[in-house]
């Protein structure tokens, strides 16, 4: 049986912690689905199109990596792929006192998934989407921390 995990997450836009994550998980698991969640209720910067691309395309030469999206719980998107993993980055204190809630009631809704968390190289602890928007809105320099393949001059902002 494959070992598939998702990584979930909104990559608005696609981080150097984000490919770390990824890579990691590619030493623990056969698959990792890279799952761009989409909430009406949330604004984002970068169309989900252009993440699906951008992500597709950092990781071009993996066939282990599959890019995807889902509306609605994680949980069962984890279900309709037959991936019996959720892997999580873990940054800081904050991340793993939220992902332990988050995992504690995945458990209980399906105990078949189970949460894997991985820490994030020190160089991309203090990096998250947010403060790289932050960046890109006041147009700052903010390629040290996305990979080459996320293009965000390509979107115009605002």
């Amino acid at each position: 049986m494959q070992r598939i995990a998702v990584f979930p997450g909104t990559f608005d836009p696609f981080t150097n912690g984000h490919k770390d994550i990824v890579e990691k998980g590619l030493l623990l698991f056969d698959e990792v689905i890279i799952a761009i969640g989409v909430n009406a209720l949330k604004k984002s910067m970068f169309p989900l199109e252009k993440r699906m691309e951008w992500i597709r395309g950092v990781f071009s030469g993996e066939d282990r990596v599959r890019v995807s999206f889902y509306e609605g719980l994680t949980i069962d998107f984890c279900l309709e792929n037959n991936a019996g993993f959720l892997l999580r980055g873990l940054r800081t204190i904050a991340d793993f006192e939220y992902e332990r809630q988050i995992a504690f009631v995945n458990s209980e809704m399906n105990r078949d998934v189970h949460s894997v968390f991985v820490m994030s190289d020190q160089r991309h602890s203090t990096v998250s989407s947010t403060i790289v928007r932050d960046i890109i809105l006041h147009k700052g320099n903010y390629t040290r921390f996305i990979p080459p393949e996320v293009r965000v001059d390509e979107v115009k902002i605002g």
